[in-house]
């Protein structure tokens, strides 16, 4: 059996091609021409090269797959073009599920995230019923992230499209290369380099157990349905608390209220802008963002999918020894 994924490269997907080669199974992934492919080195996979633009090279990727693990999306909080967060995340999941419509696939995990999920102003947990809509989506991640659901949920609808939705919360944990915007912060507050704090959550879950929550919702997820793969609820105080422990370092105690901060974000979006440089550390649609609590709820997964979360201080230990570990291979080299 042949399971294709897509954003087999990245920090989840890649998680979820090493979980499915645990269990036995063949595995084919797309991955674009310039993809970093240091997640895959040395893993048995069957590379196909393609972006979810190129119809052909979809069509070839998909030929003869009993499964598809949909995980490729444009994850940033800030870009020049956001053309192309809805090119890649909505335009392209468009193209790749009428492919694996035509191909029959007859099994699709989505992933999705609790992005597009609503939250409560009170900080208490979202689960996947918590009224939302793509007014209360903050950025344009956010709202093509919301828009694909919706197109995924006509598809179930009206084509029949054999999906089940997962939407992790904020994994964490090893082979972050890029990082993503959460790796950054673990990495920078394991230097040191995050003093103080504002007043906001998140659900930090390990990227092996998210990876795990694909592969259960592959087996026995209700097509149709949404799971949200989470963790456990913390404070950014108490994540930066953990951290600074395993640094053996004093926590920092400093909470700034946002508009303290909001300079920082202005500066570091213009200086984005002037130098065509990389995503700012701190981006005015996180600071919205952080407004609320990021909280979930991951009963419904547990109860229908039996999923299961290690302790976040793990998933945080784990995170802190991988970028430990390349920092320190960076200083031998």
């Amino acid at each position: 059996m042949t399971i294709l994924v897509t954003g087999a490269s990245g920090f989840i997907g890649s998680a979820v091609v090493r979980a499915l080669l645990a269990r036995g199974s063949r595995v084919r992934v797309l991955v674009r021409p310039s993809s970093d492919l240091s997640n895959l080195r040395n893993l048995p996979v069957d590379l196909a090269q393609g972006d979810l633009c190129d119809a052909a090279a979809l069509r070839r990727a998909c030929a003869g797959c009993s499964g598809l693990y949909h995980l490729a999306a444009d994850y940033r909080l800030w870009t020049r073009e956001p053309a192309t967060l809805y090119a890649s995340n909505v335009t392209g999941t468009a193209h790749l599920m009428e492919v694996a419509l035509a191909a029959k696939i007859p099994r699709i995990v989505y992933t999705s995230s609790v992005a597009t999920l609503g939250l409560h102003q009170d900080g208490h947990p979202a689960n996947e019923n918590t009224p939302v809509a793509l007014s209360d989506m903050i950025g344009h991640y956010k709202r093509s992230k919301f828009l694909a659901e919706q197109l995924i949920d006509t598809l179930v609808v009206e084509r029949g499209l054999p999906v089940v939705i997962v939407n992790p919360s904020t994994p964490i944990g090893p082979h972050d290369i890029r990082p993503t915007p959460t790796g950054r912060m673990i990495r920078d507050a394991y230097l040191g380099k995050i003093p103080a704090f504002v007043d906001t959550g998140l659900n930090l879950v390990h990227v092996d157990d998210v990876a795990q929550g694909h592969l259960l919702a592959f087996d026995k997820g209700a097509v149709g349905r949404r799971y949200i793969l989470g963790g456990e609820n913390l404070s950014l105080r108490q994540i930066l608390t953990a951290i600074a422990h395993l640094a053996q370092r004093a926590p920092p105690v400093v909470q700034l209220p946002r508009l303290a901060v909001l300079p920082v974000a202005l500066v570091g979006e213009a200086w984005a802008w002037l130098t065509n440089g990389p995503e700012p550390q701190i981006t005015l649609d996180g600071l919205r963002m952080s407004l609320k609590k990021m909280y979930f709820d991951s009963g419904r997964a547990q109860r229908e999918l039996g999923y299961v979360s290690r302790p976040a201080v793990l998933a945080i230990a784990d995170a802190v020894e991988w970028f430990s570990r390349g920092r320190a291979q960076r200083a031998a080299n």
